[in-house]
């Protein structure tokens, strides 16, 4: 059994042979069914329509955040006037207040009702501080067309020079630092008209 021939062994996998081991055959190329390949190709058109469908539904919730945003900026600001107007309507009542209570101390009249609506105005006042309005009191103050409303010009005085406010008919409120209605005021100014 010595004088055997020793076994050789060719290794034909593809993975195990090295640059000296030669390859009785080059591997086969493999090539995918048609069908195969058609499908792939319908598969990347999908995914190509599904990536422009979600470009479009990201562009659409993009437009809705807008919007939303929008209306309640809207709505908020619709509020804020419906506010304001309910404010300057009640406004009205304070000067009603203001003038009964001028008219009952021009008479003298110190009697528990004067009392009374005195305690009213003081709340009404109160109650708008809360909401953040204050009162104008411009009465020696430069005119400013900003938060006064010039209904009269006067003479000056030595008390009250050029485009300064000389009276005061109605006093003006801020809302903030907003005016909600301006001090309609009379000017003291050497061109009376």
């Amino acid at each position: 059994m010595s004088d055997q021939e020793p076994v050789k062994v060719v290794d034909r996998r593809w993975w195990a042979r090295t640059e000296d081991t030669p390859a009785a055959e080059e591997p086969a190329v493999f090539e995918k069914p048609s069908y195969v390949q058609e499908l792939e190709q319908q598969l990347a058109e999908k995914d190509a329509q599904l990536q422009e469908y979600v470009t479009v539904v990201h562009e659409a919730q993009r437009e809705f955040e807008a919007m939303r945003a929008r209306v309640r900026k809207e709505a908020s600001r619709d509020a804020e006037l419906s506010r304001r107007s309910v404010f300057a309507d009640l406004l009205e009542v304070v000067d009603n207040l203001d003038r009964a209570l001028t008219a009952a101390r021009a008479s003298g009249s110190a009697d528990p009702l004067v009392q009374g609506v005195e305690l009213v105005r003081q709340q009404f006042l109160h109650k708008f501080a809360g909401y953040g309005i204050s009162r104008i009191e411009p009465l020696g103050e430069p005119f400013d067309p900003e938060q006064h409303e010039a209904v009269a010009v006067v003479a000056i005085t030595e008390q009250y020079g050029e485009g300064i406010v000389a009276g005061v008919a109605a006093p003006g409120y801020l809302i903030g630092n907003d005016v909600l209605r301006p001090a309609t005021v009379a000017v003291a100014s050497d061109t009376q008209g």
